[in-house]
């Protein structure tokens, strides 16, 4: 009898051995699926590096956006007719003509804007130094620490002094030099620029004009591009594509920039509906930031869906995220000065003149025209990079630092 109770037990364990090893093959192979199936959807590992280096971007644009928005804001709260000056200001939308009260105060803003223009320059150009080296966590600092500066220096100057609306525009040029400041002091204290920038030379005089052949395009691309409705978090998505792309085709692996080019679209529409989600629900409270007018929170929530409707074309195209993105990493910046030229100028603004001025819907028929140019302008660049054939050039200072594209 003890000997087959024995035996009984030993078949028992074994058995149970065996449906426990089965039960992990099983769980093993159900998550291999599972990986499989979120593979399918969005690749992880290419997702979290994209978002690791453009959150820090994100940040840095997000602040120094959020500078002049900030003496937007304060201006807003000193009345209607500031609050239409500082944007009308900010915008380059004077060509356009408006009241005459508004403009003579747009005016006056923009007389004080005028020293911040030339630290913005300088800016840009010291943003660019870094983010080519890959040195984006500093940013941040040295663009989120002027913009709590910033608002300090506005409420002062807004509030504790006779400047009142003008002292909202110098706020804003005060605090873009101290970002160069902040910026210059790391770059010249940080001893590992040191073997990347020496100083000024008469040497780099000759490579100005390679330079321009893509600056110029790029800087194209972006005036072409009126539609001002844009919003800064997804260029650092855009940042994150256009080294990827170009990182990838450098090193001739195309399929691989596709692949970089894939996710950064996913990540693009759900950071889009995220941002829609958020503003849908509370427009309200961020109208109100800018103005205490009923009128104004309720116009702004009028036009609240033609936002809704722009932010998600415009986080697939990019003077923003996607299609912008990979269009400078692969060179093709003359191609998107031609989209958007013929987009926005021949289909959007006379969509919007028919429908802002002749069908008298005013501000929505001009936004509707403009989402109309959006959506052929998005429609076109995504079909470009959809259907194009890359082929890699090596990228080396005997090629001009070109990317040769078959289209």
């Amino acid at each position: 009898m003890s000997a087959n109770s024995a035996r009984s037990s030993l078949d028992d364990s074994s058995l149970l051995a065996e449906v426990e090893e089965d039960g992990h093959e099983e769980e093993a192979a159900t998550g291999e699926r599972e990986n499989r199936w979120w593979k399918k959807v969005l690749d992880l590992e290419e997702a979290k590096n994209q978002v690791l280096y453009s959150l820090p971007m994100i940040l840095t644009n997000v602040s120094y956006y959020m500078i002049p928005m900030v003496t937007v804001m304060f201006a807003g709260h000193l009345g209607d007719l500031e609050l239409a000056g500082s944007n009308l200001a900010n915008s380059w939308a004077t060509v356009t003509g408006y009241a005459f009260m508004i403009s003579k105060s747009a005016a006056l803003y923009m007389r004080y804007l005028i020293p911040g223009l030339f630290a913005y320059g300088v800016l840009q150009n010291i943003l660019r130094f870094l983010q080519t080296q890959s040195v984006v966590v500093p940013l941040v600092f040295c663009s989120v620490l002027p913009l709590i500066a910033h608002v300090g220096v506005a409420y002062v100057l807004v509030h504790w002094t006779p400047l009142g609306f003008k002292g909202a525009a110098l706020a804003v040029s005060i605090s873009l030099w101290i970002a160069v400041l902040f910026l210059a002091g790391y770059m010249l204290l940080a001893k590992k620029f040191h073997k990347t920038w020496n100083g000024f030379s008469a040497e780099s005089l000759g490579h100005v004009f390679t330079n321009l052949k893509l600056a110029l395009p790029s800087a194209a691309m972006v005036c072409v591009n009126t539609e001002a409705i844009a919003y800064m978090i997804t260029y650092g998505l855009s940042a994150a594509a256009s080294t990827r792309v170009s990182n990838e085709l450098g090193a001739s692996n195309p399929d691989r920039a596709m692949h970089a080019m894939a996710v950064t679209l996913k990540l693009s529409l759900c950071l889009a509906l995220i941002v829609v989600l958020a503003l849908g629900f509370g427009h309200n409270i961020w109208a109100s930031l800018f103005s205490d007018s009923s009128t104004v929170i309720e116009y702004f929530a009028s036009l609240t869906p033609f936002l809704l409707i722009s932010i998600v074309f415009d986080s697939i195209q990019g003077s923003d995220a996607y299609c912008a993105g990979v269009a400078r990493g692969c060179g093709w910046q003359h191609l998107a000065v031609y989209a958007n030229l013929g987009t926005f100028y021949c289909i959007g603004m006379p969509i919007a003149i028919l429908l802002g001025f002749k069908l008298k819907l005013y501000a929505k028929g001009l936004w509707l025209g403009l989402i109309c140019g959006l959506c052929c302008q998005t429609s076109t660049l995504l079909l470009l990079t959809l259907r194009s054939k890359w082929i890699q050039m090596e990228l080396s200072e005997n090629t001009s630092n070109e990317n040769h594209v078959i289209v």
